[in-house]
C-alpha cells in the first residue's frame, strides 16, 4: 500500500507541476508531480465524500463491490515507514454497474473491532465462500508489527466480525485473495519498506534498523508471498512461498531492476487458462504484470499495465465484468496529497495474444 516518494517519477513524467511534498529515503524533500501538458484524467473519482485507495473489486451476486482503504488526514508528517497512512476503518463501496451510482456503505470494520490490533488498517481484500463473506486486512499488532487478519459477515458490506488473533504465520501487508477455477483459494501478500516485508527476509522478524532495505543490487529481488488458504478460509494450509518473477531470459528479477521487480500491491487473475500476477513496482510507480501456468508461479515479466499516476502510490485490482475487463486504481485528483487518495476505474484491453495494453491516466 505504501510507496516511498522517489526522484524517479520526475524523470518519468518530465516537466511537472508540483502538488504535494514528501521525503525520500535519503531525507531530501521531493514533490508529487503532474505533467503540465497532461491536465485531464481519463476517469473521475468514484466517490468524493471520503478519501479511498487500494481498491479491491469483486462481483458478488451480479453486483460490484469495492473494498478500499479509507484515507484520513491524521496530521502525521510523511515518512518512509508510512506513519501518515493512519487509516482506522473500512467502508465498502457498491454499484450495480460501471458508470452507475456508487454507494458508500456504513463502516464495515474498525481498528477497535480487532482484538489484537494496534494501528494502521491498510489495504484489504475480500472473498465469498458458502454463504459467508471474508474480509482480509493488514494491521499492525500491539508490538507495531504488521500481521494479516480475517473477519467474516453474511453481508458483502458488513459489518464484519474479526477473528480474535491474526492468521498464524502471516506478516507484512496487501493481502489479495484469488479463487482458482478448481475452487481453491490462494492469498498473495507483501510490501516493502513501510510494509515490513524486508524485515522477514530470514523468516524471522528483524527489529527496526537491522533489516530495513531491499537487498543487494545484484541479488534476486525480494518478492511477494503466495499461500493456499485452508477450507475454512481463516488459515494458511501451508507455509508461504516466494512468488518468483523471471525476466525474458528466465532469470529471477534483481533488486536493482526497479522498473520491473515487485514492491507491493499484488493482484492475481486468470484469463484463457493463464495466470496473471500483477503488482506495483513501488518506488518507480508502475503497475506491471507477469504470467505463468500455475498460481504458484514462476511468472515471466510481460509489461506495464498502468503508467505512473498523480500521487506516487499505485495499488489496484483487475476484474472482468459482463465480458469486459476493468482496472480499478487510485490517484490524488481530489486532494493533491499522497495520503488522501481517491479510487477510479477504467476499461482494460487484453489482446487475443494475452498481452495487456498499457494505460496512461492522463488525456494527451
Amino acid at each position: 500500500m505504501f510507496k516511498n516518494s522517489s526522484l524517479i517519477i520526475a524523470a518519468l513524467l518530465g516537466a511537472a507541476v508540483y502538488s504535494a511534498t514528501g521525503q525520500t529515503k535519503g531525507g531530501s524533500t521531493v514533490k508529487s508531480v503532474v505533467d503540465s501538458k497532461k491536465t485531464k484524467f481519463i476517469s473521475k473519482p468514484l466517490v468524493t465524500s471520503i478519501y479511498t485507495a487500494d481498491p479491491s473489486a469483486h462481483v458478488f451476486n451480479g453486483k460490484i463491490y469495492i473494498y478500499p482503504s479509507h484515507d484520513i488526514d491524521a496530521g502525521i508528517p510523511e515518512n518512509d515507514n508510512g506513519d501518515h497512512f493512519a487509516m482506522r476503518d473500512f467502508h465498502v463501496l457498491s454499484m450495480d454497474r460501471v458508470g452507475g451510482k456508487v454507494t458508500v456503505n456504513p463502516v464495515a470494520l474498525t481498528v477497535k473491532d480487532i482484538p489484537w490490533a494496534g494501528r494502521q488498517l491498510w489495504a484489504p481484500d475480500a472473498a465469498y465462500e458458502k454463504g459467508t463473506y471474508y474480509l482480509y486486512f493488514p494491521v499492525k499488532d500491539k508490538s507495531d508489527v504488521f500481521r494479516i487478519g480475517v473477519a467474516s459477515s453474511k453481508s458483502p458490506t458488513g459489518p464484519f466480525k474479526a477473528e480474535p488473533q491474526p492468521i498464524k504465520s502471516s506478516f507484512s501487508i496487501d493481502p489479495a485473495v484469488f479463487k482458482d477455477t478448481d475452487g481453491s483459494y490462494y492469498m498473495y501478500f507483501g510490501g516493502i519498506w513501510g510494509g515490513q516485508l524486508q524485515r522477514w527476509a530470514t523468516r524471522r522478524y528483524e527489529a527496526e534498523g537491522s533489516k530495513t532495505d531491499l537487498g543487494k543490487p545484484d541479488e534476486p529481488a525480494l518478492t511477494a508471498k503466495v499461500v493456499k488458504l485452508s477450507k475454512n478460509m481463516k488459515e494458511f494450509s501451508e507455509a508461504p512461498r516466494n512468488v518468483v518473477i523471471l525476466d525474458a531470459a528466465g532469470k529471477p528479477l534483481l533488486t536493482k531492476d526497479h522498473d520491473h521487480r515487485f514492491f507491493e500491491g499484488s493482484w492475481m487473475f486468470k484469463n484463457n487458462g493463464k495466470y496473471y500476477f500483477t503488482y506495483s513496482t513501488g518506488d518507480t510507480h508502475m503497475l506491471c504484470y507477469a504470467t505463468g501456468t500455475s498460481p504458484y508461479g514462476p511468472f515471466t515479466y510481460k509489461g506495464v499495465i498502468l503508467n505512473p499516476v498523480q500521487g506516487w502510490t499505485t495499488h489496484h485490482s483487475i476484474v472482468q465484468i459482463k465480458g469486459k475487463w476493468y482496472l480499478f486504481y487510485h490517484d490524488t485528483e481530489l486532494s493533491g496529497k499522497t495520503w488522501l487518495r481517491n479510487v477510479k476505474v477504467t476499461p482494460l484491453t487484453i489482446h487475443p495474444d494475452g498481452t495487456i495494453e498499457t494505460v496512461d491516466e492522463f488525456v494527451k
